[in-house]
């Protein structure tokens, strides 16, 4: 959870999730559906998938026997090169290397190394530094000391070098270039993408609701329709097999723009009222269902992400305002 995530972020969800899920066969018999839900806001999902993956590799091919060598430790599903380090240098008691973002920033200012710390050679420089600074002895206290000296001291922006128990031999603090380290990688214009979120509702105050299946950054999260820009909004409801006679009215929401690491998607909510006498399946589509737009925004069992979270807000503000 905290790849990626301020430590004040995670905690109330942390706490739920262990709370929910206390141990790893708990986890590994949960529903996908109820893991992503207690993620729901946190971002970064693919953690919570491969989490889900790694607990069911351990608990049903592993027989509950967690991997104890860095190998096999890489072998699970979201664990690289530094989490395996740092799994067995503090809780398996092997002394291993570890390079996080936090360790870069530390070894990058500590001998003013040059280059984007991502580009393969200068990461090999980065590893073998790592090497040479992990101890063979209380390397525990080693590897979280320098995670917490990144996080706490030595920090992205307005570092506290006052207080940097190893200024004395920081070199980019004795030639003042502190700020020149890591090296940042030349920015690039994000790419634009554009979609309509479609939200049908019908008379019994229900809204239709669709599971991401294809592979991206939202699969296996439920929300509104996503189709292209140019989805017209009768020929949608004609596809999912509604007669254009129980369409009673549409309208077009305020767009909104969500940003991703690596492109922004403009969001036109569509919301399209449907009369049904009662709720129907789509199509005998097992990905879509009706649900109450309160059961779907508090029920922590489905994952939904926080851009649709915004469009179904903004329905429910919308219809209040009507009523």
């Amino acid at each position: 959870m905290l790849q990626q995530t301020q430590v004040s972020t995670v905690i109330p969800y942390f706490e739920k999730f262990i709370q929910t899920f206390p141990d790893i066969e708990m986890l590994a018999r949960a529903n996908l559906d109820h893991v992503l839900g207690l993620w729901s806001g946190l971002g970064y999902y693919a953690r919570a998938r491969n989490l889900h993956k790694t607990a069911k590799k351990i608990t049903l091919d592993l027989r509950c026997e967690f991997p104890s060598n860095l190998e096999a430790l890489m072998e699970l599903p979201g664990i690289g090169q530094s989490t395996a380090g740092a799994i067995l240098s503090i809780a398996m008691d092997t002394s291993t290397p570890i390079l996080d973002g936090n360790v870069k920033r530390v070894l990058a200012r500590f001998h003013t190394l040059s280059g984007y710390p991502e580009n393969t050679r200068v990461k090999q420089l980065f590893w073998e530094l790592a090497e040479q600074h992990t101890p063979k002895t209380q390397f525990q206290i080693y590897t979280q000391a320098i995670m917490d000296l990144g996080a706490t001291v030595c920090t992205r922006s307005s570092p506290n070098c006052e207080y940097c128990p190893v200024k004395a031999n920081c070199k980019a603090f004795k030639k003042g270039t502190i700020a020149e380290y890591p090296n940042k990688k030349q920015p690039k214009e994000k790419p634009k993408k554009a979609a309509r979120f479609f939200l049908i509702y019908n008379n019994n105050g229900e809204v239709l609701v669709e599971k991401r299946n294809s592979k991206g950054v939202w699969q296996g999260l439920w929300g509104a329709l996503q189709r292209p820009l140019e989805t017209e909004p009768i020929a949608l409801c004609e596809q999912l097999g509604f007669k254009a006679s129980t369409i009673m009215d549409h309208q077009i929401g305020n767009s909104f723009r969500h940003t991703f690491s690596h492109y922004h998607l403009q969001i036109e909510p569509v919301y399209i009222s449907i009369s049904l006498a009662k709720s129907v399946v789509i199509n005998s589509n097992s990905s879509m269902m009706w649900t109450l737009t309160d059961n779907l925004l508090n029920d922590q069992t489905i994952g939904i992400s926080k851009a649709d979270r915004l469009v179904f807000e903004a329905f429910i503000k919308v219809n209040d305002h009507d009523k």
